[in-house]
């Protein structure tokens, strides 16, 4: 996996799928929005996320979402229905930078990891693959069958990195969100995008 040029400015698709994880997806937008180095950021919330959100964090609706999620209007981040394949990241010849999935539903991996690019969400993910870009899907399931671990298997050998949503302790969170926020520092700073307040661990400590 290879790391993002911020000096060419980085432009990232984040998609949020039907998983549990809402507070990742949420404190994931947040840092994207907040990075200077992040020119763009292509939201893709899933349908079936929508349910989630309003089940754990009690924001509803389509509308202004990312508004919702940030606490304030974005500044870079646009929000683009998953049924638009249209749009301009299903296209190879679009310059993006990558693309991460949090949480990733074992339908989206399914979807992915077979190449049934018949949703935006499948189909950024299968050009950023095929154009050899890096792709990052948190998977959120347990326990795993012998479907999950062939298609993440399958996604893996595609070019993928399986990061599944297992939040770090030996920090000492406070709080979930806390716990979510460091577990976006590990996967933003596996691309590259090492955030500041990322806790390293320090064997001396």
């Amino acid at each position: 996996m290879s790391s993002l040029d911020p000096a060419s400015g980085i432009d990232l698709t984040f998609a949020m799928t039907g998983a549990s994880g809402s507070v990742f997806a949420r404190e994931m937008l947040r840092a994207l929005e907040a990075d200077a180095r992040v020119s763009r950021v292509h939201f893709l919330p899933s349908e079936n996320s929508l349910r989630v959100l309003a089940e754990e964090l009690e924001i509803a609706g389509r509308n202004n979402l990312a508004e919702k999620l940030l606490g304030h209007a974005p500044a870079k981040t646009v929000q683009l229905c998953e049924q638009d394949i249209g749009a301009s990241i299903a296209s190879g010849s679009f310059p993006s930078s990558g693309m991460i999935v949090l949480p990733c539903s074992m339908g989206t991996l399914a979807s992915i990891a077979n190449g049934l690019a018949e949703t935006l969400i499948a189909r950024a993910a299968d050009v950023t693959l095929k154009e050899r870009r890096p792709l990052i899907l948190c998977v959120r399931e347990t326990p795993f069958n012998r479907i999950h671990l062939r298609n993440m298997q399958l996604a893996s050998d595609a070019g993928a990195v399986i990061f599944p949503v297992i939040p770090a302790f030996y920090n000492r969170p406070v709080d979930s969100t806390e716990m979510a926020r460091q577990f976006v520092c590990r996967v933003l700073a596996h691309i590259g995008l090492t955030q500041a307040d990322g806790y390293i661990w320090k064997r001396d400590e």
